[in-house]
């Protein structure tokens, strides 16, 4: 099926080429990494030591992953890791987040280019994140005697359905699959629907969980608390990872809350930071002001004036360590349908009062456990998100009810991590078993990229 695949990409690859050139020309896009991407010349590895490669698509996967990582590095130099990633915002985050292992840009599911990519690498062990599966490259690493398996798995119903009606041709490759370690025993249940053996699938929890920061003092959060001139008693609204609308609707709602609480401050921190523009002429059009994070440290003295700017994180891979500021937190990409919903579990576990829209899809079992235990609310629009805004103003101890609710819930989920680390050792001990890799812990870990 490889040649019968490259021939689908690359009629799509056609019919859109129009648009990409668009993008490539004007936006700069799917400029970097072009010899990586459409080549598959990724990092030549030296060295016979066991290897695992890690794909993650962009920034919360590569984010997703430092438990993992650390456990592995900890354990000593007796195998190599590396990291690819799919977008220019996931690879700067990798880089930035593990400067010790070396990260690239993945190969596009070309036969020629995943050939020559397994080849330079000479992985043990292909460790998926989530749910990339990509026909060729699972097929071309079980054919170099590759172990391949998803980490924390998830399958939406939506993308289930999708699946299901390419089940023909993607069926093989879901049935090549080594291991599957799923989040929840529903997403589970979707993988062998779709042909992975019940024997090879696993329900671990998710990896996010253990990777959630729960202490508001952790070093990251304190300097960034200074950086943008906040204090420690200053009540601050957190509205991240929003989407189109969503700012508007924070920002509304803020307005209102600040009729009876001058004291407040909000951080807007989008999901897609090239729509700060947008976002900043919006609330200056409506008499607002704006400082952005990209501009420096903020002065606190101009946060103290009778009209505090909104503070517009316009930097990426920041808003983990920003949740750890917000008394009040809302979590966007789920006020309008569509979008799905962005991770609630990071303001949750710093013990914020958390609000989240109905739209929630790609986090719906962790959206309803959280309503379940009162440790987050559910809001439908605007209105109803200014309305709770004011009452955790007015009732601050149902902020720390709910936060501690929430706090409590999240840290009952830990040890996901150790559970998939499980998985991929069973893998790295099959492929030495089976001889793929000659375990040298001797040899220096080396990647050239010529």
């Amino acid at each position: 099926m490889g040649p019968a695949f490259d021939i689908i990409y690359l009629f799509l690859l056609v019919l859109c080429s129009p648009i990409l050139m668009y993008r490539a020309i004007r936006l700069g896009k799917y400029r970097d990494g072009f010899v990586e991407k459409v080549l598959g010349r990724s990092p030549r590895r030296i060295g016979d030591r066991p290897c695992v490669w890690f794909h993650a698509v962009s920034v919360g996967e590569v984010l997703l992953l430092k438990p993992i990582v650390a456990e592995l590095t900890r354990r000593g130099p007796d195998r190599d890791i590396v990291i690819s990633t799919t977008t220019p915002t996931g690879l700067s985050v990798a880089r930035r987040t593990y400067p010790d292992i070396v990260t690239f840009y993945a190969p596009l599911d070309l036969s020629w280019a995943v050939r020559r990519a397994i080849a330079r690498i000479r992985p043990t062990v292909l460790a998926l994140v989530e749910l990339e599966v990509w026909p060729n490259l699972v097929r071309e690493a079980k054919r170099n005697g590759v172990g391949v398996l998803i980490i924390n798995g998830r399958l939406s119903a939506r993308s289930h359905r999708g699946y299901r009606r390419l089940r023909g041709p993607l069926g093989p490759t879901f049935k090549r699959l080594d291991a599957v370690a799923a989040q929840t025993p529903e997403y589970a249940a979707r993988f062998v629907d779709l042909g992975v053996p019940a024997d090879r699938v696993r329900v671990t929890g998710s990896v996010k969980f253990d990777n959630l920061e729960a202490d508001r003092e952790n070093p990251i959060t304190l300097s960034l608390q200074d950086e943008l001139g906040l204090s420690e008693n200053q009540t601050i609204f957190v509205a991240g990872s929003t989407m189109e609308g969503e700012e508007e609707a924070a920002y509304s709602a803020y307005l209102a809350a600040r009729r009876e609480y001058p004291e407040l401050r909000l951080i807007l921190v989008p999901r897609h930071p090239e729509r700060c523009d947008r976002i900043a002429a919006m609330i200056e059009k409506r008499g607002g002001r704006v400082v952005r994070r990209s501009g420096g440290p903020i002065d606190a003295q101009s946060l103290s004036s009778t009209n505090p700017p909104v503070i517009l994180i316009d930097t990426v891979g920041e808003l983990s360590a920003i949740w750890g500021l917000a008394r009040i937190a809302f979590v966007g990409g789920s006020l309008f349908p569509g979008r799905g919903g962005q991770n609630m579990m990071e303001p949750a576990a710093y013990g914020a009062s958390v609000i989240f829209g109905p739209h929630t899809t790609n986090f719906r079992r962790p959206a309803e456990q959280l309503l379940e235990r009162r440790g987050a609310r559910c809001v439908k629009n605007e209105r109803e998100l200014t309305a709770a805004l004011l009452d955790d103003l007015r009732d601050p101890e149902s902020i720390d009810r709910r936060g501690q609710a929430a706090r409590t819930f999240v840290t009952a989920q830990r040890g996901a991590a150790a559970r998939t680390l499980a998985e991929i050792d069973r893998l790295l001990d099959n492929g030495r078993s089976d001889g793929r890799q000659a375990n040298r812990p001797d040899r220096d870990k080396v990647l050239e990229h010529n």
